[in-house]
């Protein structure tokens, strides 16, 4: 047998043993996920997950299998990060704010009404040149980021009135340790503080800050309406997930198999919005019925919030992120500028 002829051969064995392995025959391989993530098994991220995780099994004959964690069972999220880094962890569905100290382009997301009310719209940003400029970001991060998930939008709370912009000036408000928040609320007149999660029900409640931001079923599920007096439904910012695999993982997949999956996770958005508004519809009624004073800011307001908080938060974003936070926020500029608000 001539050279050339076995080595033909045994690129035909090779072939038809990968044949056999994508049509889930006797060599087929499997391929399991652990996915961590933060919130409970009742919410919106991770009855969204289970549906991708079915989704994905289906299409690929079972080889492919997700294994999810929720409530932190995988650790906090940084150390999820640092997991699906080192490769000790497949994947996260991370909160973006949380990724900040990985990826400082990510923070773009801080910036009050970066995304636009019309949730069509939204989803035009995300799925355009904007929406794959933050997922490339990732990639000199030991990170491969597929999609970008909606998980809601901030609110105002307070025990002081808010029912003004005016109102804000002088009130303490609880932020996460954001250069960007801290901005967003000096540009209203009001100050910032930084402090722990853990710590905000009793810093309400003492006084320690007069109020706080955060989507309305985590105003509610955290109780934090038992200690605040008013709450406004301005939806100033969006909270954003962003779905992260191991890049080692990712390319010991077959291209079909990457394929099925990054299309399970955008598939599946429309089901998440729909679980996230329903959430937020019994939490907003459930802390009415509470006695909270709540009061809803129309169009006028919003866009007079956007005008005051855009431009400062928006310098606070380039001084953390550089030039590459530059080129984002022109990237994101020419994007919004097409959606014809």
């Amino acid at each position: 047998m001539s050279y050339l002829k076995a080595i033909g051969l045994r690129n035909f064995g090779a072939a038809l043993a990968l044949g056999t392995c994508l049509s889930g025959g006797a060599m087929a391989q499997d391929y399991v996920a652990k996915i961590g993530h933060l919130e409970s098994t009742a919410q919106s991220r991770h009855v969204t997950l289970e549906k991708v995780a079915q989704l994905v099994k289906e299409r690929t004959d079972g080889e492919v299998e997700f294994q999810i964690f929720p409530q932190g069972q995988m650790g906090d999220q940084r150390q999820m990060n640092e997991g699906v880094q080192l490769g000790t962890l497949e994947a996260t569905v991370a909160p973006a704010a949380f990724l900040g100290g990985f990826n400082p382009v990510i923070s773009i997301l801080d910036i009050p009404y970066l995304l636009p009310d019309n949730a069509d719209q939204a989803q035009a940003l995300r799925d355009g040149p904007f929406g794959q400029a933050l997922l490339d970001s990732f990639t000199d991060k030991g990170m491969v980021a597929i999609t970008l998930w909606p998980n809601g939008r901030k609110q105002f709370t307070s025990n002081e009135a808010i029912d003004s912009i005016a109102a804000f000036k002088d009130q303490k408000f609880r932020v996460m340790d954001s250069a960007i928040l801290l901005e967003q609320f000096n540009a209203l007149g009001a100050s910032a503080i930084a402090l722990p999660f853990g710590e905000l029900y009793t810093s309400l409640q003492t006084g320690v800050v007069d109020g706080e931001e955060n989507p309305l079923d985590t105003i509610k599920n955290m109780k934090f309406y038992e200690v605040q007096k008013n709450l406004v439904v301005s939806d100033h910012g969006a909270m954003e997930d962003v779905v992260l695999f191991n890049p080692m993982w990712w390319d010991s997949l077959p291209q079909a198999y990457r394929d099925v999956i990054t299309q399970a996770f955008h598939e599946a958005i429309p089901d998440l919005r729909a679980h996230k508004a329903a959430a937020v519809e019994a939490a907003l009624t459930d802390i009415k019925a509470a006695g909270t004073n709540v009061r809803v800011a129309g169009p006028e307001e919003r866009a007079e919030l956007r005008a005051i908080t855009f431009g400062p938060t928006s310098q606070a974003y380039v001084k953390k992120a550089g030039d590459a936070g530059q080129k984002m926020l022109a990237i994101y500029e020419d994007a919004y500028s097409k959606l014809g608000n």
